[in-house]
């Protein structure tokens, strides 16, 4: 359950007190570069948080001023792209957030019936917590952790993928998951991962990391999916970047698939690909009708 953007409002920081010089112009070739890079429509109340996010990556880098360091972004420089596009994305997610998708899910997993193996699209994966969610309730639905389903997590930011990857969570990560789950999913940390609670390795084997843009041209995703999870990225996109996306992803699912989004998202704007089924979940169009 990625959440890309969700801001930290529009403090102003009195541009005397920076230790840099950002001024508009900076600010719009910012927006420019990572709205062409990820499709993400930066509002103008971000400029204070962009520029404390990046003034970290001038410290880095070793460079004065927000000029060189946006030229070198532009020069094609692959590695910094990669720290920037890290540094300008915020993920905020939990265990089982948005609880009454959860349900919905098993559900569809029960009804596949003999439609097997099934395959599910976790798109904005952030530190893992949502697909883990999605893994343990497929071995809930299915009684046992051989369950003929596999999951692919995915997401544009490489670090908090090597973290979901990880699969280690502080202790206040999953305090509000039941004694029962804790215990059937997760082993304590010991030594360095003391204090920490690591998920099961037979819990991990269900779920494939990998970095995707869903601004790329091509996805390493192959037909048919049962569900895609997609909640609570779409709306930092306009309504054609959404459109795109929503255009690639209704081919992708089987007739009867899933699209799960997040809380505050609607895709009214694309009624001719998805139909809502009420509770932020949608379901393709069927091809032809």
């Amino acid at each position: 359950m990625s959440e890309h953007f969700p801001g930290l409002g529009g403090l102003q920081m009195p541009a005397g007190q920076r230790e840099f010089v950002f001024t508009a112009a900076d600010f719009e070739r910012v927006r420019k570069l990572i709205y062409q890079h990820a499709g993400i429509a930066l509002s103008p109340a971000k400029q204070d948080m962009v520029y404390s996010r990046l003034a970290r990556r001038l410290r880095a880098t070793g460079l004065k001023n927000f000029a060189d360091y946006l030229a070198l972004l532009e020069k094609g420089d692959r590695g910094e792209w990669e720290k920037f596009v890290n540094s300008l994305t915020t993920n905020l997610t939990s265990f089982f957030r948005e609880p009454h998708h959860f349900p919905l899910l098993a559900d569809l997993l029960r009804q596949a019936g003999g439609a097997k193996p099934l395959r599910l699209w976790c798109s904005a994966a952030s530190t893992g917590e949502e697909p883990y969610s999605m893994a343990m309730t497929v071995v809930e639905t299915f009684g046992n952790f051989d369950a003929p389903v596999s999951i692919i997590a995915s997401d544009l930011d490489t670090s908090v993928l090597a973290t979901a990857e990880k699969g280690v969570y502080p202790a206040d990560r999953v305090d509000k998951l039941s004694p029962e789950r804790l215990k059937r999913f997760f082993v304590p940390g010991t030594g360095s991962q003391a204090g920490n609670f690591c998920v099961r390795p037979e819990l991990r084997r269900l779920i494939t990391f990998q970095r995707i843009n869903l601004l790329d041209a091509t996805w390493p995703i192959r037909p048919p999916l049962n569900a895609i999870f997609c909640r609570n990225v779409m709306i930092y996109f306009d309504k054609p970047t959404q459109y795109r996306i929503l255009s690639r992803f209704a081919p992708l699912l089987k007739d009867g698939g899933l699209l799960f989004a997040g809380h505050s998202e609607s895709f009214l704007h694309a009624a001719d690909l998805f139909r809502s089924l009420g509770k932020t979940v949608y379901s393709p169009v069927q091809r032809g009708g």
